[in-house]
C-alpha cells in the first residue's frame, strides 16, 4: 500500500481528505504542523507529500524546503492560496504540483495517482535513449541522472522528466500543454505556473546565467526549446 503524508493544521480538512484518500487504497498519516510533519518526515519516508502552506508554527514553503532538500519525494502542495506569487515560490520551493481549497477529492487522488504513476516509470528500467549533450550538460537518460561538466545535478524526479523531455525533443518547441500532458500527465487538471516554475528551476540548475539562459530558451507566445 502506497503511503501519504498529509501536513496540514485544519483538522475537518485532514479528516475529511483522510477519509477519501483511504477509499482510494492509500496509507495516510496526518501532521497538524510543520514541526510534526518534518519529524514524521524523517521517521519514515512516505511515496507523496500533501503540504498546506499556511502552518501554525513554521512557513509551509520551509518544510519543504527542508524535506526537498533531503528526498525527491513527490510533494503536492494544498492550499487556500490562489496567489500567483505565493504559489511559483511553492513550486520553486521544490513542489512538483498544486491544488487549490476548497479540495474536491476526485480531482486530488487524479493529480496523487498522475504523481505516482511517474515515480514508478521514471524508476523502472528501459532501453531508453542514449546519452545526450547540450553545451556542457550531459543527459544520462538510462541512469537516470543529468550532469554539469563532471558533477551530477541534484533534480527531483518532475525536473527530470522535464529535462528528459526537452532533450529527447532537442530543438523543437515544446509548448506549455504538451509539457504538462506529457510531464505531468495533465490534458485539463494542470496551469502553465506549473511549468513556469519548473523550467525556471531547471534553469537554475543546468545554465551558466539563469536570467540569461542560453540551453533553455524561451519561444515568445509559443514554450521552450532546448538547444544543443
Amino acid at each position: 500500500m502506497q503511503s501519504l503524508l498529509f501536513v496540514e493544521d485544519d483538522d475537518s480538512i485532514r479528516l475529511a481528505l483522510r477519509l477519501a484518500l483511504e477509499d482510494e487504497g492509500y496509507e495516510v498519516r496526518e501532521a497538524p504542523d510543520g514541526r510534526s510533519g518534518l519529524e514524521a518526515f524523517a521517521e519514515r519516508e512516505p511515496d507523496l507529500v500533501l503540504l498546506d502552506l499556511r502552518l501554525p508554527d513554521m512557513s509551509g514553503f520551509d518544510v519543504c524546503r527542508a524535506m526537498r532538500a533531503r528526498s525527491i519525494v513527490p510533494i503536492i502542495i494544498v492550499t487556500a492560496q490562489t496567489d500567483t506569487h505565493d504559489l511559483v515560490v511553492g513550486l520553486e520551493a521544490g513542489a512538483d504540483d498544486y491544488v487549490t481549497k476548497p479540495v474536491v477529492p476526485k480531482e486530488l487522488a487524479a493529480r496523487i495517482r498522475a504523481q505516482l504513476r511517474r515515480v514508478q516509470l521514471h524508476e523502472s528500467p528501459s532501453a531508453g535513449p542514449r546519452p545526450t549533450l547540450f553545451g556542457d550538460v550531459e543527459v544520462r537518460h538510462e541512469q537516470g541522472i543529468v550532469l554539469k561538466g563532471d558533477v551530477e545535478l541534484s533534480l527531483t524526479k518532475t525536473e527530470f522528466r522535464l529535462m528528459c523531455e526537452f532533450a529527447e525533443h532537442a530543438g523543437a518547441v515544446l509548448s506549455r500543454d504538451q509539457l504538462l500532458e506529457r510531464v505531468w500527465g495533465y490534458e485539463y487538471l494542470g496551469d502553465s505556473r506549473l511549468v513556469d516554475a519548473h523550467v525556471r528551476r531547471l534553469r537554475l540548475k543546468i545554465e551558466d546565467h539563469p536570467d540569461e539562459p542560453k540551453l533553455l530558451v524561451t519561444v515568445r507566445g509559443l514554450g521552450y526549446r532546448l538547444l544543443s
